[in-house]
């Protein structure tokens, strides 16, 4: 099944125009959400608009959208005006410049889109595409669309085009409000740590390896709830035990084994120090004394 196209535009750049259509990236049965029901009946409680001024619900035919320019004073548009604030923005992907695919953070990264070809589109739209992955390149450009114009970064996937809607400057808060002490890395220690991210290093990111086991969880015992069953709550995992020596820490992490999804399983040759308070000795550190 096709994917449906949330919306259109153009991606511009010089002289060139390429009509294209937006996507979502994203898959709705992702999250799991819970209805607020009545108590009594369990019937799905429907949401209301409760004036505080005059004490009454409001029904929805007769709200209006207004713009508050100042504390508690609002100035009013009706349907037509909000359409024509819609139509303002044209929606055209304007490239700006073009910048190395590293250049930009991850951390100015928010909601992405895939971009598509639209009719008559796609001799140059597979020209862009090409001309990103030989450059090593992606462009930055302004989106315009909902009233606002966005900052975004088209990059090259596969044979497509992603258009990353990315943060402006004021929305990204700066490392510097991060508390973070000064302090010496001991090159022994580096050394292990280094030996660690080669054992767990792999040269591609293959994301069909990894899954949502908590929502699969979730969704289990949602279903046994439905066949009558009572949910009974399971204890949590023990922590694990925690190693004071950072170097033992190291070393005891070297002595795992990767497991499926980069995940390591421990090796019980040589169990690692507990720290002093810790609960009892395994049975297996009992019989080694």
């Amino acid at each position: 099944m096709s994917a449906r196209a949330m919306s259109s535009g153009t991606v511009s750049f010089g002289l060139v125009s390429i009509p294209v259509k937006l996507y979502s990236t994203g898959e709705s049965k992702a999250g799991i959400s819970f209805n607020m029901l009545h108590g009594k009946c369990h019937s799905r409680l429907k949401q209301q608009y409760i004036c505080p001024k005059d004490n009454e619900i409001v029904p929805r035919d007769q709200t209006v959208k207004g713009y508050e320019f100042s504390k508690d004073q609002y100035v009013v548009f009706n349907e037509e005006e909000l359409k024509a604030l819609e139509e303002a923005t044209s929606k055209a992907i304007e490239i700006s410049e073009f910048v190395p695919a590293a250049a930009v953070d991850p951390i100015y990264y928010d909601t992405a889109y895939f971009l598509g070809p639209d009719k008559g589109g796609d001799r140059a739209y597979r020209l862009l595409v090409a001309a990103m992955k030989m450059t090593g390149q992606c462009a930055l450009a302004k989106y315009a669309a909902r009233g606002k114009q966005y900052l975004v970064l088209v990059r090259p996937l596969g044979k497509a085009l992603v258009m990353q809607q990315l943060r402006y400057p004021d929305e990204v808060r700066s490392i510097d409000e991060i508390p973070i002490e000064d302090g010496e890395v001991k090159e022994p220690e580096l050394k292990l740590a280094t030996q660690f991210v080669s054992q767990l290093s792999t040269d591609a990111f293959h994301p069909e390896k990894y899954e949502d086991k908590v929502r699969k969880k979730i969704e289990a015992l949602i279903q046994s709830k439905v066949e009558g069953n009572n949910i009974t709550l399971m204890a949590p995992e023990e922590p694990k035990a925690q190693i004071i020596d950072l170097m033992e820490a190291l070393k005891a992490s070297l002595g795992q084994k990767p497991s499926e999804g980069g995940k390591a399983e421990s090796d019980e040759r040589k169990p690692p120090k507990r720290a002093r308070g810790d609960a009892e000795a395994s049975p297996k550190k009992k019989a080694a004394k």
